[in-house]
């Protein structure tokens, strides 16, 4: 058994890792930042017990330190974190450089920037040093995006901060390889979380779907069961790796 940190695990491919967790008798801290109804109903999904539920801004430092050591607090310690904490791309907050004011392209570039990359950093530090004084090793997975590599018009600041959140594993996994961590990335592409079902259900969809020489997206307990495989004792030697979850959508 062990403890795992899932940031962002409210719903989507966080409630998804969380529920893939706790199957394998993980005890589990869901985090959310502002839906905590939601992040209530992921801890009622989950099977066993001992899983606790902590919200908090991972874009403020001092709200970030709370919730490693609050999850540190509820679980006695901690073996695992999962990264998936996101500003995630929305019609809200698309800037594409062509069309958006200086203020949106500020706004949106603000947002992704402090959760996305300095809040994922910040929590990764913490648990980082928390596993090195622990000595007992450990995992630490990003949820990153093939946006990274194939670039998002409307959202580039994601893009830009999923590309640094999976360079920043793999210079964490150089520096705590020796302490017998792990640090890895999955790059999901398209995945039918309940966000983008507007986007599947519209007229894009076919042509979403169409990306994939499968004809459809992913779904959130693939880019889980990775993320289980990823964290689990087979796959240290994969320390370093950003591996592609998109169907044979893009290639790198």
């Amino acid at each position: 058994m062990a403890n795992a940190l899932i940031t962002g695990s409210s719903r989507g491919i966080g409630r998804a890792v969380a529920q893939a967790f706790a199957r394998r008798g993980d005890r589990v801290v869901v985090h959310y930042g502002r839906d905590r109804d939601a992040a209530q109903q992921t801890l009622a999904s989950l099977e066993g017990s001992g899983h606790a539920v902590i919200g908090g801004d991972l874009g403020d430092p001092v709200e970030a330190q709370r919730v490693v050591e609050e999850a540190v607090a509820a679980l006695g310690s901690l073996d695992i974190l999962v990264n998936n904490a996101a500003v995630a791309p929305s019609a809200a907050n698309a800037h594409r450089v062509d069309s958006a004011s200086y203020a949106e392209w500020q706004a949106a570039w603000s947002a992704m920037v402090s959760v996305n990359l300095l809040g994922a950093s910040n929590v990764t530090m913490l648990v980082a040093q928390h596993l090195i004084e622990r000595g007992s090793g450990g995992a630490i997975v990003n949820v990153g995006s093939r946006g990274a590599f194939r670039g998002e018009a409307d959202h580039p600041a994601y893009a830009a901060t999923k590309a640094g959140l999976q360079a920043f594993g793999q210079s964490m996994a150089l520096v705590l390889a020796p302490h017998g961590i792990s640090v890895t990335s999955v790059a999901p592409g398209m995945v039918a979380t309940e966000r983008q079902s507007a986007k599947l259900e519209s007229e894009q969809g076919d042509s979403i779907r169409g990306q994939s020489p499968f004809g459809r997206v992913g779904t959130p307990e693939e880019v889980a069961d990775a993320v289980a495989y990823l964290t689990s004792s087979s796959a240290v030697w994969a320390s370093g790796t950003v591996l592609d979850l998109n169907g044979a959508s893009y290639f790198r």
